[in-house]
Parts: C-alpha cells; structure tokens; sequence
C-alpha cells in the first residue's frame, strides 16, 4: 500500500435517489452511504443528536472512499448483518470492495466507524476524503493535527481520531485528503473513533471487526420463511440495527427527505414511535419469543408505566420528549425542508394504545411478560377506558378526529388482553369495553355501502383498516371486513400497490405515493380471507419497491419508481417481517 495525495476537491458529494443508500447503524446511530461511497449522514452520538455528516441535507460534511477513475457500483449486505460492502468495477479492470460498518458492542456516547479497502482485483486507487462537521455547518469544522501516525480534532463536544490514512493532507478548508493504492488481494483499514470521550486505547481493526460480525450473528436470528427467509432476516437485521440498548427502535434513521417534492411533507423520524414499536415485535412474535419481543415490551412498558394517560406517540430512544418541531437553516435534500423535531409531541394516537396491547398480549402468549408488562396493560386498558370517546390524531397523524382505525385497533387490543389476562375479572373487563367500542363504532363509522369509512364525518375508505381483522377485532368473514377488503381494492390500489386513502379526488398518486406499509397490510388482509394468490401478489409487489441495499421507505412513486420519504422506515420492515412469517 502506497499513499498518496489527490488534487483538491471540493467537499460534499452527488446527492441520488434514495434507492440507491445503504445503512450501517449500531443501534445508537445509523449512517447512509451512497454509490460513489460518501457517507452523507451520521448524526452523533445518537440518533436524535446533530449530524456530523449532514450532506445529504447540504449542510456539509461527508467520510467518502471513491475509486479513481470511472467505474460501476454494486454492494451487498453480508448475510444477516448490516456490515455493508461496496463493490466498485473500473474502467482500468480493477475491482474494489470497501467492507464498511458502525463497530458493535456499541456505546451510547461514542461510535467506531469502520471501513476495509480491498482491491479484488488488480491495483485499487481510491480517493478518501474526511470532512467532519459537529451540526453539519461550516462553524462546526474540526481542525485536524497528526498525532504521530494517526489524525485527531475536536468538532463542537465530539473528540475524533482516525487512524489508517496518516498521509492524508489537510486542505485550507480543514478537510482531509488523501489518495490509497492498494496491491492485489490487500487491504487498508481507516478506523474512525467520534464521541463525547477522548479515543483510549489505539484501535485494533482486526477486533473491531471480529466483535462486530459476531454481534450480528448473535443478534440476527435463522428465521424460516420459505422463499422470503432472505428478506426476513434482512428486515430484522434492519429493526436490530434501528434499535437502541435502551429497547427504543427508531422510526427511520434520517430526518427532512421528502414523502413528495413538497417542502411541507418533510419530518423528523429519528424517534421512538409507540404504534412502530409495536408493529416490530409483533412481527417478531409471529417467528418467536425473539429479542425485538422483548425490547418492545421492555420500552413500551416504560413509557405506560411513566405516563400513563399521558403517553405519548414519540419518544427518544433514552425515553425523553421529542423536541418541538422546527426548520434547520440548511438547504434540504431536493423537494424537502430540513426539519428537526416532530409536532405529535402534542398528540395523543389512540390506535398506538391498541397496538402496544396486542404486543402485550402477544408477549403473554409466549410466556414472556412480567409483572410489569402485566401492570402496563391494566394502564393502558385504564387509557382507553377514558379517552376511546375522545377525539384523537390516529395513525396517520392528521387533525385531531373519530378516526375509526383507531377505535378498531383498540378493539383488536382488548380482545387479544381479554384472551390472556390473569383473572376472570380482568378479562371481562376489557372484552366487555371491547364489545362496547365496537358497537359504538359500526354505528358511528359505517359507511352506506357497507365498509369501513375513515370517521364518522371523513368518508372514503382507509387501507389501515384492513389490520383490523387480522389483529381480531372483528372475524374476516364478517361483512363490513370483506366490504372493506373489497373498497381498498377498488379505490386504493395502483399497478399492484396500495395508498393509505384518497387525499383528494385527483388521480392516486398526484399528492402522495402509494403507502409501502399498506401493501403489506394489504397481503395479511387477503391472506386472512383465504385468497393466498391475491395475498402472495401484494407481498412480492411490494417488497420488490427497493434498490440494490434492501431497504424500503414509507412511500413509493409507482410511476417514477423510487422511493419516498425517510429511510429506512421500521414499520415497513416490520411488516415485511410479519408477512415473511405469515404468509409462509
């Protein structure tokens, strides 16, 4: 291996479509990785905290390993992980691999960045490029000094070392340049240490990925799932590597990519959704006691225990309040507005209460819920109790309504406590309030040709309330569930894909995509009517709207293919999960 220096260049790189992204993630925080090998967002030390590379939303800042030259991309995930690999082909013949990870175990308060540059075949020249950044702005610059044969800076309260590019020439800028060329079957290790802590111990890179593959394999399990086993697994590997020690497994790893090319369809998803954290351990329930079980009873259980009524949608993953939301003086990625923060800190989602209820009972079902999960369903049977009459924002997060999704996933939630509840009087109880809902319900929110509607004054039909006979609020045969079943697949699917609703009479797909969650919902809801045809069709349709990495978003462009929204989204990959388990 013999470095060298490149030309400078300026800092920043392309910005593409969101297919073509991968994630490393720990658990604590999650970085994108594009095509041309630029790592465009990591936010440190977690989640929710301010971005060092922020340059997919044009604030700056960005760790990329580029072959020289012109070249092709590919990549691939290793098996059950989300230790990614690059996989570049170049003009002059070479083939360059870069194995790149966030290291595990993980800590809370600072992260290893790991990357391998190996040249497959034939000499790899590969251009490396550092510009770190506390908050991804020009005044977060880091001001590097070598420190013998590794480099270190301070960027805003991060100290960072980076180590395997120590001929790396910093430019006025402050951005670290180097160029690697790396013989026939070698390798180079760059090892980057950010944190809150001053870097320890000098970093061994062959440990470091030692202890990270084995954490993966410990951490993924074998799941059976026929032709999906694939795909489950990398969903699961997708919601372990969204989920924090604490339990809390946030919603999506960015912020501020836009759901359309409209700056006010741009949020904040690096929280802690109640509602998403329920759909991942029920999805992991339908395959076994699996830890994503556990850790969603474990921060569910949490936050009932804590606030009780007062519970609310979104929570960090250290179980604080998501702050209010707000615009960032950035430039956005194209279409969106850089907006941090989440306005359901206001909110109350009746539905969210339902879904932890299932996920309760169906802890309890695999023997795995203590007296404290036990305690957090009395709670949240004591929620519905007193505010399942009230209007509330539901699933969507829209203006406060009757949301009739709400009211059924709460139904689906008593019932499935009733089954499992630890005394007669409990049990009847919930069903009881459960009977009481439904019929207050089908009178409020039936629609007159029999189906669902979305409230007693929104009409129109709402693909989420399919979920409600398959989480056994009411029987599949019943006429409203096949009316409803019926209604989605007239008004609401495209080209094979599904929307959440009609936002407006335009054609489907002028104000929004199609919803890749409801595709999913979608194929349990025509598996639970018997159709496994229908059911496999929707399934295969919709976990085929990703790119190269795997990943899915919440939204899907049916016409122009891509991927909209944040990325990745947890609940799609949960239901993907489900799915895997179910239709199976």
């Amino acid at each position: 291996m013999t470095p060298e220096r490149t030309h400078p260049s300026p800092p920043g790189m392309p910005l593409h479509v969101l297919r073509e992204y991968a994630l490393i993630a720990d658990g604590e925080r999650g970085a994108l990785v594009g095509p041309r090998g630029g790592i465009s967002w990591l936010c440190l030390p977690r989640w929710h905290d301010e971005p060092v590379f922020g340059d997919l939303l044009g604030g700056g800042g960005t760790y990329a390993v580029t072959p020289s030259g012109r070249f092709v991309w590919g990549g691939f995930y290793e098996p059950a992980s989300l230790i990614w690999r690059s996989r570049w082909i170049v003009d002059d013949g070479s083939v360059i691999e870069c194995r790149e990870a966030l290291a595990r175990p993980t800590d809370p308060r600072n992260a290893v960045l790991i990357r391998q540059v190996r040249a497959v075949t034939g000499t790899a020249r590969v251009e490396v490029t550092l510009d770190l950044r506390s908050g991804g702005r020009a005044h977060g610059r880091s001001h590097p000094h070598r420190d013998e044969d590794r480099w270190t800076g301070r960027s805003g309260p991060l100290h960072w070392r980076w180590t395997g590019a120590s001929d790396a020439a910093p430019g006025r800028d402050g951005v670290l340049r180097a160029e690697l060329l790396v013989d026939e079957g070698d390798a180079v290790d760059l090892v980057l240490e950010t944190g809150l802590d001053a870097p320890g111990d000098r970093p061994n890179p062959d440990r470091l990925w030692s202890t990270t593959t084995a954490s993966w394999q410990e951490g993924v399990p074998d799941l059976d799932a026929g032709s999906a086993s694939r795909d489950a697994r990398h969903a699961y590997a997708v919601l372990h590597g969204l989920t924090s020690s604490s339990g809390g497994m946030v919603a999506a790893a960015t912020m501020g990519l836009p759901e359309r090319a409209r700056r006010d369809t741009s949020y904040d998803y690096r929280y802690v959704w109640i509602r998403d954290q329920a759909y991942a351990g029920l999805a992991a329930a339908e395959h076994g006691p699996l830890p994503a079980l556990h850790d969603a009873v474990r921060f569910a259980t949490a936050r009932l225990l804590e606030d009780g009524d007062r519970i609310k949608p979104a929570y960090r993953v250290d179980g604080g309040p998501v702050p209010d939301e707000h615009d960032l003086d950035l430039p956005g990625y194209p279409g969106g507005q850089p907006r941090a923060g989440n306005r359901v800190n206001q909110q109350f989602q009746l539905d969210a209460v339902g879904e932890v209820l299932q996920l309760l009972a169906a802890a309890a079902r695999t023997d795995c819920l203590d007296a404290d999960g036990w305690r957090a369903a009395q709670v949240a049977v004591d929620v519905v109790e007193k505010r399942w009459d009230s209007p509330e924002a539901g699933i969507w997060e829209l203006e406060d309504d009757w949301w009739t999704q709400s009211r059924l996933a709460v139904v689906a939630g008593l019932r499935r406590i009733a089954e499992v509840a630890p005394s007669p009087g409990d049990a009847g109880r919930a069903a009881t309030l459960a009977d009481g809902i439904l019929a207050e319900t089908g009178r409020r929110c039936l629609a007159p040709e029999g189906w669902w509607q979305r409230s007693p004054s929104v009409a129109g039909v709402d693909a989420s309330l399919l979920l409600s006979p398959v989480r056994g609020a009411l029987p599949m045969d019943d006429p409203r569930s096949q009316a409803t079943l019926a209604a989605v697949r007239d008004q609401l699917t495209q080209d094979g894909y599904v929307y959440r609703f009609r936002p407006s009479p335009a054609p489907l797909g002028e104000l929004e995509g199609a919803f890749l969650l409801c595709g999913f919902v979608l194929a349990l809801a025509e598996h639970a009517a018997g159709d496994e045809v229908a059911a496999a069709r929707a399934f295969e349709r919709t976990r085929a709207a990703c790119g190269t990495p795997g990943l899915l978003a919440e939204e899907f462009d049916v016409r122009q293919r891509q991927l909209r929204g944040n990325l990745p989204q947890a609940f799609v990959h949960a239901l993907l999960l489900e799915c895997a388990a179910t239709l199976t």
